[in-house]
């Protein structure tokens, strides 16, 4: 009698869902498998785009185990930059630091893409905290200095957050600045014009103390450099700097660097994240790059910014000097008159 029973539940099933008729079993199964792969193969290729493209030899995460002073590292750290769980500190909110981190892998990437996490705070108030942060890829490392804690006269690229306006008339932009510069061993970055004679390119971004996370973009491909920032948590790239005939050469040593004074911040970087760039591969008409050994820009006079003399009046400022300057020259020239009419007054008196 069960079997049966079973015999027409089984019949009933099949004549009312014809899915379950052996044949669609196969079509089912099929199915399934080919969903299954295509699952996998999307992870796979998911998978693969990360490991061709990130490029962790370079790139500073966390938890940071690349980073120390045993032979196996591949990061350095210098002055007081130390290491914590959640990021790298290279100078704390006190007087008188430098700190940095420097890769020692060398670059041998022509196209690439850098992205910087970090995150400048303080208890300062605005304009009252300092210096910044720099962001480096030189042929020199690990050497102390004037510039944000690194060298001057320094041979590679350096992008500047600069928290502190240390020339007087800083009426052209607004701080925390992000600048751009190309070096050649030989320019001197001006610390008291805030770079601004060896300037390739900038914008002011609210970087410090900011309730969001901060990012740096820094994309070098085809001999163009771009310069991105998001700092206001919407999740997009602002454009910065675009520097374009910018030649790189390769071997050149990513880092980080930071530096107080009087004025101090905490400056921390939690990630440097460096990706390959892929190009279309050049025509056959194309003639072979050449090698660039020196940091270079084409037309390089296009990006010098207009620097005011310290000593140098400006045109309203000359304006009232000379108002003034006649003013007063008439006040004497009237006063002079008022005491030759009374001696003259005088003297006719006497003869009287």
């Amino acid at each position: 009698m069960a079997a049966t029973v079973s015999s027409f539940k089984v019949t009933s099933l099949r004549c009312l869902c014809p899915v379950f008729q052996s044949k669609n079993w196969f079509f089912l199964l099929y199915l399934l498998v080919a969903l299954f792969s295509c699952q996998c193969f999307s992870a796979a290729d998911e998978h693969d785009f990360t490991d061709d493209f990130f490029k962790k030899e370079y790139s500073l995460a966390k938890p940071y185990s690349g980073l120390g002073f045993s032979s196996f590292s591949q990061w350095d750290l210098m002055g007081t930059a130390m290491v914590t769980p959640d990021h790298i500190r290279l100078t704390p909110d006190l007087q008188s630091r430098q700190g940095a981190v420097w890769s020692r892998v060398p670059l041998i990437l022509k196209d690439w893409e850098l992205k910087v996490h970090f995150k400048i705070h303080g208890q300062g108030k605005k304009n009252l905290n300092g210096d910044g942060l720099a962001i480096w890829l030189t042929k020199d490392r690990m050497n102390n200095g004037a510039v944000f804690g690194n060298m001057n006269q320094f041979t590679g690229l350096g992008v500047f957050l600069d928290t502190y306006p240390n020339a007087e008339k800083s009426h052209d932009r607004s701080f925390p600045y992000v600048s751009v510069m190309l070096g050649n061993g030989s320019l001197l970055y001006d610390h008291d014009q805030d770079g601004r004679p060896t300037e390739l390119g900038g914008c002011s971004a609210a970087v410090r103390n900011s309730v969001h996370d901060t990012f740096l973009l820094v994309r070098y491909s085809t001999n163009r450099l771009s310069v991105m920032v998001d700092v206001d948590g919407k999740g997009e790239w602002r454009a910065c700097a675009d520097i374009t005939g910018l030649r790189l050469p390769i071997g050149y040593y990513f880092g980080a660097s930071s530096a107080t004074g009087e004025l101090s911040d905490n400056h921390d970087i939690i990630s440097m994240k460096l990706y390959q760039l892929t190009n279309e591969p050049a025509s056959e008409e194309a003639e072979e790059e050449e090698e660039v050994t020196i940091p270079r820009v084409d037309n390089m006079e296009q990006f010098q910014v207009k620097v005011e003399e310290g000593g140098g009046m400006s045109g309203l400022q000359l304006f009232f000097t000379l108002l003034f300057s006649i003013l007063g020259l008439g006040v004497l020239g009237v006063v002079a008159l008022i005491v030759y009419s009374r001696w003259k007054e005088n003297k006719r008196k006497r003869f009287y």
